[in-house]
């Protein structure tokens, strides 16, 4: 049934929730994996004043490589054919979930897996719903996994 799976990941426990049913689903339906973690280059402020920019960016990045790569070795622990792809949201107007939702759309993924926090109230307000907001947006069916 679905044989091109992407999943986001952010590093959360919730998320390494979702990793987990995405590679069930995987190894059930015989597919092929993509986890995708994006990169907010964009909230960081140019007109601050950081020691260091570049490093700050740097730093980035490169959490959001070693999110990938956890995720990645879960995978290919269980045998799935995986591959990773850090997305970067470079301009303000890159928003995360049409991020994920446009890579789901570029690969052709046949489902997408995210975890949602469940957040309420203000938390909700405030941090928004990636989650929510891919639903919103995608065109691919999308499989909300919640927090325990």
């Amino acid at each position: 049934m679905f044989k091109r799976i992407l999943v986001a990941v952010d590093g959360s426990h919730t998320s390494a929730q979702a990793l987990q049913e995405a590679i069930k689903l995987a190894q059930e339906n015989q597919a092929q994996l993509r986890i995708v973690h994006v990169v907010d280059m964009a909230n960081i402020s140019l007109d601050a004043e950081f020691p260091n920019l570049i490093e700050i960016m740097d730093v980035v990045t490169k959490s959001g490589l070693a999110i990938l790569h956890k995720a990645e070795t879960v995978a290919k622990g269980f045998g799935i054919p995986v591959e990773t792809h850090l997305i970067e949201a470079e301009t303000l107007a890159d928003r995360v979930p049409e991020m994920i939702a446009a890579d789901a759309e570029a690969w052709h993924a046949d489902l997408i897996v995210i975890c949602t926090h469940g957040r309420r109230g203000l938390s909700h307000l405030f941090l928004g719903s990636v989650a929510e907001g891919v639903v919103r947006v995608a065109t691919k069916p999308v499989l909300l996994i919640r927090g325990k």
